[in-house]
Formats: structure tokens, C-alpha cells, sequence
């Protein structure tokens, strides 16, 4: 089980990684690293260089995993395992403290099921 915030964030910056390319980054800061699509798309009333994927975000006390699929594809979430659902807090926000081994591959599993809906809905 890991405890230590640099290494759970470093873990979930290459799992976001992994996705680049299709996806793009937006934005890489030590505080930030935000992921979007490619293609000009519609974002509310906005037109956007990229649809937003998601972002790392390093906090005081865990690191936030903001998952934009999971907020536009609610059904195609439904079945994510209990001990991911227990990192997410409102609709799109997940609040990591620890990390284990299943809960990386349920991280990465989510990632890439949300790449693919980002892929058939033409965003990259």
C-alpha cells in the first residue's frame, strides 16, 4: 500500500500519460497536469482547441484525480470497484490517499474505458 503523495502522484501522471497521444496536455506545471482531446469540439456553450479529459492535481493532504468521462458518461461507470468509488467525491473528483496495486489497475482500467468513449464520441 502506498502512503507517500509524490509517488501516488507520479503513479497517476503516468497512468494519465499513457493517453498522450491521442490526448493532448493542456497544461503541465508541478501543480498541474490537464489532459484534453484533440479535436475543436463544444464544451457547454464554448467552443474548445480540446475537449477537457481530466487533470492531477497534488493537495496538502491527497492528490485529486478530476475524471471528466465520468461526469459526461455516467452509465459507463456504473460497475467502477467500491474502493475507487469511496476516492470520489461529488460527480467528477476523486480524492486519492493510498494506493494499492488493485486500485492502480482500477485507476488504469477507468482511464482507458474513458479514452475509448472520448475516441467513439470523435474528441481525438
Amino acid at each position: 500500500m502506498v502512503t507517500d503523495l509524490q509517488e501516488i502522484e507520479s503513479t497517476l501522471k503516468n497512468i494519465m500519460l499513457e493517453c498522450v497521444p491521442p490526448l493532448q496536455v493542456r497544461k503541465e506545471t508541478p501543480t498541474l497536469l490537464e489532459l484534453a482531446g484533440t479535436r475543436p469540439a463544444m464544451q457547454g456553450k464554448q467552443k474548445v482547441d480540446g475537449f477537457y479529459f481530466g487533470s492531477v492535481v497534488p493537495k496538502p493532504k491527497d492528490i485529486r484525480l478530476y475524471f471528466f468521462p465520468i461526469y459526461t458518461h455516467v452509465d459507463a461507470f456504473e460497475d467502477i470497484p467500491e474502493g475507487v468509488r469511496k476516492c470520489l467525491k461529488g460527480k467528477s473528483c476523486f480524492h486519492i490517499k493510498k494506493l494499492d496495486e488493485e486500485l492502480e489497475r482500477a485507476f488504469r482500467e477507468m482511464v482507458q474505458r474513458g479514452l475509448e468513449l472520448y475516441r467513439k464520441d470523435d474528441l481525438v
